[in-house]
């Protein structure tokens, strides 16, 4: 089905789409890296709640986001321990407290490809309406000092051209990747109702590994030099890019097919003009890697409030 299938009816909320007939053929649709299931598990009763769904690549980041927006909403309950709704399997970690869903998704474009796949089918099965999917993580900062927080404007690729590629039946297939700029500037405007820490709002380069794809020089291979290194990063901060991860374009890609109000917040951990390495204390890096969950979880309390009014 098509976002756009569904512009006439009258209704004010928005579905949760998929893509694919073969679905409709299917008795029970296995979400086998979630060790969850249509026919094994009442998946509206479990997840139709759901209005806020944050995702990051640690299992344990996301516990202790879901402990975070517990508390900030308050809704924590003292005995819990937020059980893993996916501890059938060892591949992602799920949690959920009242609407929001918190969901690992591992490291690089495959692993959050997988994840967000069965996500979508999962939130479609459910019946969600008016999802907001948010991406939080730790990225490198390109002219950035350490701890900004950067609110992707749009994805680009290593040649810094807004799109995702990937094969399908031995074909290049393209796809957009841009993200949802009034989400964009709300968080911004929650980051400086907080007034606690920087936060720009930037082009994201992703990147398919950690060290060539990123410039970087300390991996077991390096084919160029530092001037190399300094003038692809300069390039890539003239084109407007502020930040360096491995997953934004796949997750704009597929949020966007599914009609997901999507943004990605990452905090920066270094100045990649300055270095490779992480030289920060444990202690700083923890601070650092918490403000993507403060923004956030701002930016859902202003929302849960401003539904509360209107109701």
């Amino acid at each position: 089905m098509d976002p756009k299938d569904n512009t006439s009816t009258a209704s004010c909320t928005s579905p949760v789409y998929v893509h694919n007939p073969h679905l409709d053929s299917l008795k029970d649709d296995i979400l086998y890296h979630f060790s969850l299931g249509t026919g094994t598990h009442n998946l509206p009763a479990m997840f139709g709640d759901v209005k806020f769904v944050c995702v990051g690549g640690s299992p344990w980041r996301m516990k202790s986001f879901i402990k975070y927006i517990a508390a900030e909403l308050s809704m924590e309950d003292p005995l819990s321990e937020y059980p893993n709704i996916c501890a059938g399997t060892d591949r992602y970690a799920m949690y959920k407290v009242g609407p929001v869903l918190s969901v690992s998704h591992g490291m690089g474009i495959p692993s959050i490809s997988i994840m967000l796949h069965e996500l979508i089918k999962l939130l479609h099965h459910a019946h969600c309406t008016d999802v907001t999917i948010i991406r939080i993580g730790t990225s490198g900062g390109i002219g950035l000092g350490p701890g900004t927080v950067v609110v992707t404007k749009q994805s680009v690729d290593a040649t810094f051209l807004p799109k995702f590629e990937q094969v399908i039946l031995g074909k290049t297939v393209v796809r957009n990747t841009d993200l949802d700029q009034s989400l964009a500037e709300e968080l911004l405007q929650c980051s400086k109702e907080l007034n606690q820490f920087k936060t720009v709002i930037g082009n994201t380069m992703c990147t398919m590994d950690f060290y060539e794809g990123q410039a970087r020089l300390d991996g077991a291979f390096c084919s160029y030099t530092e001037t190399d290194k300094q003038d692809f990063l300069n390039r890539a901060n003239e084109a407007g890019v502020c930040n360096i991860e491995m997953e934004s374009s796949v997750f704009a890609a597929m949020c966007k097919l599914s009609g997901l109000r999507a943004a990605v917040v990452c905090v920066t951990l270094l100045d990649r003009l300055k270095g490779d390495q992480l030289s920060s204390s444990s202690e700083v890096l923890h601070d650092y890697q918490q403000r993507p969950q403060v923004l956030v979880s701002c930016y859902i309390k202003k929302q849960l409030k401003a539904k509360a009014a209107r109701s």
